[in-house]
């Protein structure tokens, strides 16, 4: 077990080695377009919600709009500045969605259309929770002396 845990130990501090620290105001693409994609969803929601959207033939009320849009507009504002709670909230977000495509992938897909656009967003958001860790590393990475 020691040997296992001291090869990987070593592993890990090279790869800790190979980051390099993010210069100020700089930030990964990844998270660039991370900050993108959660300012689009959160101001569809609200154009959804202004433009009188019906979800299963109620109109839902402002709360129910407002809060995942104003979540998603503090996180999209944090990742835009290179901030790691708002990266790590992202990922959370990713991490609820490849669950929920992992269970529509084997529960509810019913047919070859939608087993294909479900295993294409676990392919995607995968992809991109995979992409977001090194960025995690670099944003929270102190300065070398």
């Amino acid at each position: 077990m020691e040997g296992g845990y001291a090869k990987a130990e070593v592993r890990n501090r090279e790869a800790r080695e190979a980051l390099e620290p993010l210069p100020e105001g700089d930030r990964p693409l990844v998270v660039t377009v991370g900050a993108v994609i959660a300012a689009a969803i959160a101001i569809s929601i609200l154009a959804a919600y202004l433009g009188g959207a019906e979800v299963n033939g109620d109109r839902p009320r402002l709360a129910q709009a407002l809060a995942p849009a104003l979540l998603l507009g503090i996180m999209a504002w944090g990742m835009w500045r290179a901030r790691y709670w708002a990266v790590l909230g992202f990922q959370m977000l990713l991490v609820f969605l490849i669950f929920s495509a992992l269970f529509g992938l084997l529960v509810q897909a019913a047919s070859v259309a939608q087993f294909a656009a479900t295993l294409g967003l676990l392919a995607v958001s995968g992809a991109f929770f995979y992409l977001m860790v090194k960025a995690m590393a670099r944003i929270q990475m102190p300065e070398r002396k």
